[in-house]
């Protein structure tokens, strides 16, 4: 698929990995729609409000997803190509603490409807509208690109919320592309590992950033999302064959015990 001249949308597009998926789209000559909780990103984008379009938006409500995608057709045409899924929390907590009393059950939740019921609830609306376009070549209408975490399959203590639901987004990633590949919508999942974002500069324990940095085999440093994970985004958007996949992008780290 090409990048140039379609849309896209890119939850979560207004600070860490998904601005520099949108900015990459951009410069890429894609119209590039942001959806973000707060508006606090939109100042990123100054002065290309003819190629991005900002909205701010809850990704769990079908009524402000619905209202953003008819927001996108109004700005840009019914040209939606691809969703790129960022939206996303850090949820910390064990299931029973040091103090012994069992992670607040709200609190899990809150991570599972953020992460997976967001990321979800997004490709089905947007999924909805792409099977309504005229096919591009080889039949291809879109692709999902959603974002999940190598904590799916390396949870570290106090990730359980966390790990559960990347790991259901990693886990949709073959139904959804089995629902999705008669209308042409390709699905594929990324696993980043470490990399340099607000959200993993909530570790605030210098011993943790260590002990992490030090189960990343080579680069042993943090992921950069500008010319790393931004590129792989736009490869797979542009990469056909890639579908129903879950990429890993985390110079060969494997988490263990912190």
């Amino acid at each position: 698929m090409k990048i140039k001249g379609n849309t896209f949308i890119v939850t979560g597009g207004g600070s860490g990995l998904g601005l520099s998926a949108a900015q990459e789209l951009l410069r890429l000559g894609a119209n590039v729609v942001v959806i973000d909780l707060k508006n606090d990103g939109k100042s990123f984008f100054k002065g290309q409000e003819k190629n991005v379009l900002f909205v701010t938006a809850d990704i769990t409500s079908e009524k402000e997803i619905v209202k953003a995608i008819q927001q996108t057709i109004e700005k840009f045409g019914e040209n939606i190509r691809g969703v790129v899924n960022c939206g996303g929390v850090m949820v910390i907590g064990k299931i029973v603490g040091s103090d012994g009393k069992p992670l607040d059950l709200d609190t899990f939740k809150f991570g599972i409807n953020v992460n997976l019921i967001g990321t979800f609830n997004v490709c089905r609306l947007v999924a909805a509208q792409m099977i309504k376009q005229k096919p591009l070549e080889e039949g291809e209408r879109g692709v999902m690109v959603n974002i999940s975490s190598i904590a799916y399959q390396d949870g570290q203590a106090g990730q359980i919320s966390y790990a559960a639901s990347k790991g259901g987004v990693a886990s949709m990633t073959l139904p959804m592309t089995r629902d999705l590949a008669k209308f042409g919508i390709r699905v594929v999942a990324i696993a980043p590992g470490i990399f340099g974002t607000p959200m993993s500069l909530t570790v605030k324990s210098e011993r943790v950033r260590q002990k992490l940095l030090s189960q990343i085999e080579y680069p042993a440093r943090l992921g950069k999302s500008d010319g790393e994970f931004n590129k792989l985004v736009a490869h797979l958007i542009e990469n056909t064959y890639m579908n129903g996949v879950v990429v890993r992008i985390d110079a060969g780290a494997k988490l263990g015990k912190l």
